[in-house]
């Protein structure tokens, strides 16, 4: 996890706002096909371990993607801060109700109906990234600017 979150800046290029979008999507991929495999009984040990694997390496890029975009959306010096610890907040409360909304649709569902909840909120996950706005400013150019003014 760490390994792909270390080399994900080099591999993303520099539009990290078309790059959540893009692995926000195949985050959906993943997660869907795993479903799709569980549904129609195909391989599904195979889909699962498998899929599961690809999971992490793309969950990983996009944990990078995050922490990168929490901090360029942060305008100001004085809200990086708050902005950074909202952010933790907000992640560890989302895994909270993940969790426990997971284990709800596995009791109504089965496995199969906790692949499709999942598949669900990486649906709502992209199509909330479909809505970013571009960057303000690069941050290595407000960096730039501030050292030089």
């Amino acid at each position: 996890y760490g390994a792909v979150q270390s080399v994900a800046p080099r591999v993303l290029g520099s539009d990290h706002v078309h790059g959540a979008k893009v692995w926000a999507f195949a985050l959906l991929i993943v997660t869907a096909g795993i479903a799709v495999a569980v549904t129609l009984d195909v391989a599904v040990t195979t889909a699962v371990v498998g899929g599961l694997i690809v999971y992490g390496l793309v969950f990983a890029v996009n944990s990078s993607l995050h922490s990168y975009l929490i901090l360029a959306y942060s305008e100001h010096d004085d809200d990086v801060s708050l902005d950074v610890g909202f952010y933790y907040s907000a992640n560890a409360t989302g895994r909270l109700v993940g969790t426990l909304l997971s284990g709800v649709l596995y009791l109504w569902g089965g496995f199969e109906g906790a692949m499709w909840g999942s598949a669900t909120f990486v649906l709502i996950t992209w199509a909330l990234t479909l809505r970013f706005e571009p960057l303000p400013t690069a941050p290595h150019l407000r960096m730039r600017e501030q050292f030089a003014g």
